[in-house]
């Protein structure tokens, strides 16, 4: 894409100097080193190794600080104060706040009300610092290109730039965590966490939707972001790097399913049984998936398509696992299993589609959905969980989009009710364009949600008595014997064969009406 080279901007932490820490002055140089990539609209990597934010205390203090005990005698019984002799407090009074008391003896004591220490980064300073650089890292997500890499452990400060940044690669033996887990033992008053990687390694980071990519180790780690880069302008807001493209772009697309649609296969191609090569939707070897662990019955990742990067969002048609982990700090916690159905929006799902529109948005790619959604869930945990708000975000994001989107309904797909309406052209109708397979199928409703509410059982039987002959005959020998004053038994006969033949035709018509509802479709 730039056999010339091009500019970025990296930044990093040296977990050697001060275990990565930021105190005040790296944190001052990391706002000015992304308020540089703002202006210059490059890409800015940053190197994430460190301890989050400085903990200081002040060590000439610490040295020669003595305390008043109640007894001398008995430390035991505790003590009054902490103070400075009248010669250590002259050497160092810029370092403390303190008053002054005379003991009966004649000794002049200075008893200490704050430490303030001689070096600028003990205390709330370095917080002060984080704000600013958690501030200065959300703009640069908005204005120019982040992505972090997570090379060494990512804490406090460090863990909140990750996710600032959003782009996040993980090195799978390297947590991203808020605090240490000897810590949190201490806050729980027992040996609950036993390292880290429980805390904050991929397990969870990449099945919550922090991770976009997890590595082995740092090699692959950049090797990513040089491939990522490849789909980013050399400026961010200008012309995207297109090259032409190995994969012919009048191939035909080999790919088709027969059953059900495996995502990466329509968008990459596959290999079929004899070892032949069937293409898919995009450039040979062009898709890389993101978020591959989170939320699985959506696919998200950027391609190719004739040179032209863009982002793709597709749908998984399998029932996949979610794994949720126990949490060692809940005794009655244990790891769950929770089974998802494919062509439906789970509220994980769903936001994690929303955050692909926003990244590939920001990236000035272009927009292919391939759209494959029977609708939302919306069960009482969904709606507690946030499934309103999440499609609602898909709306918002779309709704911005500066790309040209292609909404494709893929051959045998189905795009239903409220999935329909968060993807329609109408929601930004100067970007979107929809486009369907000839055997795709749309709707408010699926056939039997359909006949649930328009054909119901009275109607079955309604069309019964309208088609089958042999009812049209039962009921008009029960008219018949009402007319001619027949006996009751009769008639109650009569009425006992058409319930008992209504019974017998129902499952046929039941069908019948759910193919009357697919030709809706």
């Amino acid at each position: 894409e730039f056999p010339s080279g091009r500019q970025i901007i990296v930044v990093a932490n040296d977990i050697t100097f001060r275990a990565g820490s930021f105190g005040p002055r790296e944190d001052a140089f990391f706002e000015a080193v992304t308020n540089l990539a703002c202006e210059r609209k490059l890409p800015l990597i940053y190197m994430a190794a460190n301890s989050g934010a400085r903990i200081g205390i002040a060590d000439e203090v610490k040295s020669i600080f003595r305390v008043k005990w109640i007894d001398d005698s008995n430390p035991e019984r505790g003590f009054d104060y902490v103070y400075l002799s009248e010669e250590d407090y002259g050497r160092i009074s810029s370092s403390v706040i303190a008053h002054k008391t005379q003991l009966d003896s004649g000794e002049i004591r200075w008893v200490i009300d704050s430490v303030v220490g001689k070096e600028d980064g003990l205390g709330v300073e370095n917080i002060h610092g984080s704000a600013a650089i958690a501030s200065a890292y959300s703009r640069a997500y908005e204005e120019t290109f982040t992505l972090t890499f997570v090379t060494g452990r990512t804490v406090g400060i460090g863990a909140y730039l990750a996710r600032l940044g959003i782009r996040c690669i993980q090195r799978e033996d390297q947590p991203i965590i808020l605090t240490g887990y000897s810590a949190l033992n201490k806050l729980l008053g027992r040996e609950v966490y036993s390292s880290h990687m429980q805390l904050g390694g991929p397990k969870i980071m990449a099945t919550n939707g922090i991770d976009h990519l997890t590595v082995p180790d740092d090699l692959a780690g950049v090797s990513h972001i040089l491939r990522w880069l490849s789909y980013v302008p050399a400026n961010i807001g200008g012309p995207l790097p297109i090259t032409k493209p190995l994969d012919p772009i009048d191939r035909p697309v080999a790919y088709i399913p027969e059953n059900t649609c495996d995502p990466r296969a329509a968008i990459s191609g596959i290999d079929d049984s004899q070892g032949k090569w069937l293409g898919g939707m995009f450039d040979k070897d062009s898709f890389v998936e993101t978020f591959e662990g989170w939320a699985k019955t959506v696919v998200t990742g950027r391609a190719k398509l004739g040179g032209i990067p863009v982002g793709v969002i597709a749908v998984e048609t399998q029932t996949m696992m979610q794994l949720v982990p126990a949490d060692p700090g809940q005794p009655d916690s244990h790891e769950r299993s929770v089974p998802r159905a494919g062509q439906v929006w789970f509220p994980d799902s769903a936001t994690k589609t929303a955050q692909a529109m926003m990244d590939f948005n920001r990236e000035g790619l272009p927009l292919f959905i391939l759209a494959n959604w029977r609708g939302f869930s919306g069960g009482q945990r969904d709606l507690f969980e946030g499934i309103l708000q999440a499609g609602s975000t898909i709306v918002e994001n779309l709704r911005i989009y500066n790309q040209p989107a292609f909404v494709y309904i893929p051959k045998a797909a189905e795009l239903r009710g409220g999935a329909w309406v968060v993807i329609d052209s109408k929601i930004n109708p100067d970007r979107i364009e929809c486009y369907a397979e000839t055997t795709a199928k749309g709707n408010v409703l699926e056939p039997q949600g359909l006949i649930e509410i328009k054909f119901r059982s009275e109607e079955l039987q309604e069309c019964m008595g309208r088609l089958d002959p042999e009812l049209i005959n039962l009921k008009a020998q029960l008219q018949g014997a009402k007319h001619e004053n027949g006996s009751l038994s009769d008639g109650e006969s009569i009425q006992k064969s058409i319930e008992a033949r209504k019974k017998q035709l129902l499952p046929l018509y039941t069908q019948i009406a759910i193919r009357f509802a697919e030709l809706h479709d």
